[in-house]
Formats: C-alpha cells, sequence, structure tokens
C-alpha cells in the first residue's frame, strides 16, 4: 500500500514539474537533420528526446532481460534434476546396515 502511494506522489511531482518546465519555457529549438529542418518548442523537444531515451533504454534492457529469463529456466531445470537426484537417492535401501 505504501509502495502505491509512494508511486502516485511520485507521478503527481513529476506532471507538477513537466507543466512548470512548459510554463517557463517558451521558446522554439531547431531541429536540422541535414534533409529534414523544422522548428518546435523547447518543452516537446525535450519531451520527444525523454521518450527516445525510455524507448532505447527498454530496447537495451530486454537483452539483459532475456539472458535472466534463460538463465532461470536452466537453473529450474537444474533444480528439477537434483531433486529428483536426492529423491531417488532417498528411496535406495541402505546397503551397508548388516
Amino acid at each position: 500500500m505504501l509502495k502505491k502511494a509512494g508511486l502516485i506522489i511520485l507521478i503527481i511531482v513529476l506532471f507538477v514539474a513537466m507543466f512548470t518546465f512548459t510554463a517557463l519555457n517558451t521558446g522554439d529549438v531547431e531541429l536540422d537533420l541535414g534533409f529534414f529542418k523544422r522548428s518546435y518548442p523547447i518543452s516537446m523537444a525535450f519531451a520527444g528526446t525523454f521518450v527516445l531515451g525510455i524507448l532505447f533504454g527498454m530496447l537495451c534492457m530486454t537483452v539483459f532481460v532475456f539472458r535472466l529469463i534463460n538463465e532461470r529456466r536452466n537453473l529450474r531445470r537444474s533444480l528439477r534434476i537434483s531433486e529428483s537426484e536426492v529423491s531417488s537417492l532417498r528411496n535406495l535401501p541402505l546397503s551397508d546396515a548388516d
């Protein structure tokens, strides 16, 4: 519950900061890619870069997540094999008990 409240407060703070930033920066920035030239408001340019950064970060994280998923699958398989081996060893009769 506390985690959820903290997340909601963080979202509200971010929106307030975004609206304040937008209100204080009304200038334009020119984007020139050589074949494409256009003027955007500063706040929109920063928001676009922020979104592109998030997308790039998510793309980079997918490789890490897939590695973790593969490692988890291998560990579960190894655990299953180990548990079945321990179970079969427990079911063996004692041979040195005379």
